[in-house]
């Protein structure tokens, strides 16, 4: 038996059942009514487990204590949207979590556990969470405004990295950076909305193509229009573009203070964005740090190469 796994399901079945109690007082209506669906469900995941892998737990660990505290204190600060995302969030990281253990041990008692707690995830979660409104997380909102926002701090870090490199000279670093910036956001939301247009394009061919042969609707969720993705694209990398720009807007005459920045920042999105789609954490976090770091390094190394091969001053 894995215990190191035992404990990992326990604890997680604990979070959310403490989750949702915390939840619980600041909910009202529909709302409520999902929590108080929830919680017995939560509640026998816990137990379940907890008699499973013989392991008794009635406490969170630090870093669960730490995050049951900024959810419940994000709740409070903005209400009933923000219930609505931690509840799906907390659904689409408990399937996928499952998943990955039914994969691994389904051929064994563990992957006959794991069923029973899927098809709860599955049935009874996904329909009490959906059914009371409208799910907020939109897989293609998400991507949007994850790839306005890395491709904004990425690119424009990169670029600064490089004029550092190149001119030495934080004026024309400022001014270099904000123009690739303003330049790069209209390319991105430029980009969206084209692909978005010639996506629905397709889709409409095609729905008509079915509606003449007689084929039935199909359904699922509508796509957001071109023109919105193109404008969260574009917004999107206009922030993410802001942030190494700062410390030299503010004075900063080196790369570092826009390294620090730049680096806090893409934690930061990166968890966030990484719970609400259900994504590994520490997984997205390295990726997005190492990303960056090649191409800061990169840029600079041209920037280097540049001064010094053109003779290149100001």
């Amino acid at each position: 038996m894995d215990t190191r796994l035992g404990r990992r399901l326990v604890l997680d079945e604990l979070f959310d059942l403490s989750l949702y109690r915390a939840l619980r007082p600041l909910a009202a209506g529909p709302l409520a009514t999902v929590l108080d669906q929830l919680i017995p469900i939560e509640t026998r995941h816990y137990a379940f487990w907890q008699d499973f892998f013989g392991i008794e737990l009635e406490r969170l660990d630090l870093g669960r204590r730490a995050k049951l505290a900024l959810l419940v204190l994000l709740a409070r600060v903005f209400g009933a949207p923000a219930i609505h995302l931690i509840l799906e969030a907390i659904e689409v990281f408990g399937v996928r979590k499952y998943l990955d253990v039914w994969q691994e041990y389904k051929d064994g008692p563990l992957g006959q556990a794991v069923r029973g707690i899927l098809e709860d995830e599955f049935k009874h979660e996904d329909a009490v969470v959906s059914a009371e409104a409208e799910r907020q997380i939109n897989p293609q909102r998400v991507r949007d405004i994850f790839l306005g926002l890395n491709d904004g701090l990425v690119e424009i870090l990169g670029a600064v990295s490089g004029f550092f490199g190149a001119f030495a000279d934080a004026t024309t670093v400022l001014v270099a950076g904000l123009m690739v910036g303003v330049a790069g956001a209209l390319s991105m939301g430029a980009g969206a909305f084209l692909a978005g247009s010639s996506e629905a394009e397709v889709r409409d061919m095609e729905a008509r193509r079915g509606w003449f042969l007689g084929a039935p609707a199909a359904s699922g969720e509508a796509a957001d229009s071109p023109m919105a993705s193109g404008v969260r694209v574009g917004v999107s990398y206009v922030v993410g573009a802001v942030v190494p720009v700062l410390p030299v807007l503010f004075g900063a005459r080196t790369l570092l203070p826009s390294l620090l920045v730049a680096g806090a920042v893409i934690v930061l999105v990166s968890t966030i964005l990484a719970f609400l789609s259900g994504m590994d954490v520490k997984r997205r976090i390295l990726l997005n740090l190492g990303i960056i770091a090649a191409a800061v390094a990169v840029s600079y190394v041209i920037g280097l190469v540049a001064k010094a091969a053109w003779g290149i001053s100001v």
